[in-house]
C-alpha cells in the first residue's frame, strides 16, 4: 500500500507526519500507473506503463482516476482498488492495521511475523493473506512461497516451527523484492523452470503451483491440487509440502 506526498515538502517528511497531505493508493488486481510526456521513458517499476516520448502531455482519458503532473511528465492512475487523500492521522490509522511488509523487511519484522503466526490456530495458508500479519502477499506469493519452503498451507500456524516460518518470511521478502522492478510476478524457482515450457502448461514458466491444478509438480511429479480456503483458491503440492 504505497503512500506519496501530494506537495513538495521543505523537509523530507516521515510517513504519517502531520502537515503534508498524503495520497493512499492500493493498485489491487487492475490498478496501473501510466506515464506520458517527453520524460515518460525515464520512469519504470512495478505497476507502471510508460507512455513513450510524446511531444506533449495529452488530456487524461475517461478512465483516469487521478493525474499527477509535472513539467514534461504526467502520471495517470486507472483501476485502483483504493485512491484517497489522507492527513497524518489517517495514514497512521492505516499503518496500525497492517503487519510488517516483506519488501521493506525492516528490523524486527521477521520476528513479529513468526511470533504472530505461531500464536494462531488457523491454517498458515489463511494467515499469510491476513494483511494485519503481513502487508502485501497475495494469492500467488501465498501459494508459491509456501511451496518453495515446503510448508503445507493447511498446517495450523501454531504447529509450524519458528525456523520454518523464518524461512518463509525470508522467501517472501526475497521473492517479492525481486519482482518490484519488473512489475512481473515470477515465483517458480530458477532451477525448476522448464525449457521449453510445456504446451498447455504455460503457467509453469512463471509459477510453481499457483494456477497449475491437475498438472505435475515441477519438483516431484505429484499432481498439484487446489481447494477453497476462506473464499480464495489455494494451490499446493501434497508431495513437497508437509
Amino acid at each position: 500500500m504505497p503512500f506519496a506526498e501530494s506537495r513538495t515538502p521543505t523537509a523530507e517528511p516521515l510517513l504519517g507526519d502531520d502537515g503534508p497531505a498524503w495520497l493512499h493508493v492500493h493498485l489491487g488486481l487492475y490498478g496501473r500507473w501510466s506515464f506520458s510526456g517527453p520524460r515518460a521513458t525515464d520512469v519504470a517499476g512495478a505497476g507502471l506503463r510508460g507512455g513513450g516520448n510524446a511531444a506533449a502531455v495529452p488530456e487524461p482519458g475517461a478512465t483516469v482516476r487521478l493525474r499527477l503532473e509535472a513539467e514534461d511528465l504526467a502520471a495517470d492512475l486507472t483501476g485502483p482498488a483504493r485512491c484517497e487523500a489522507l492527513d497524518g492521522q489517517g495514514v497512521r490509522a492505516v499503518l496500525a492495521r497492517l503487519g510488517p511488509d516483506p519488501v521493506r523487511n525492516e528490523p524486527g519484522d521477521r520476528e513479529r511475523f513468526v511470533t504472530t503466526i505461531r500464536s494462531r490456530r488457523a491454517a498458515v495458508g489463511q494467515l499469510i493473506l491476513d494483511q494485519s500479519i503481513a502487508a502485501g502477499p497475495g494469492n500467488i506469493y501465498r501459494a508459491d512461497c509456501l511451496f518453495r519452503t515446503g510448508i503445507s498451507p493447511l498446517t495450523p500456524g501454531s504447529e509450524v516451527s519458528p525456523e520454518r516460518l523464518g524461512a518463509l518470511w525470508d522467501d517472501l521478502a526475497a521473492t517479492m523484492a525481486d519482482d518490484v522492478d519488473s512489475g512481473v510476478i515470477r515465483t517458480v524457482p530458477p532451477d525448476l523452470r522448464p525449457e521449453p515450457v510445456p504446451e498447455g502448461d504455460e503457467e509453469a514458466g512463471r509459477f510453481a503451483v499457483y494456477h497449475r491444478t491437475g498438472r505435475p509438480c515441477l519438483r516431484c511429479g505429484t499432481t498439484i491440487v487446489e481447494k477453497d480456503l476462506v473464499g480464495r483458491r489455494l494451490f499446493w503440492c501434497p508431495g513437497c509440502q508437509r
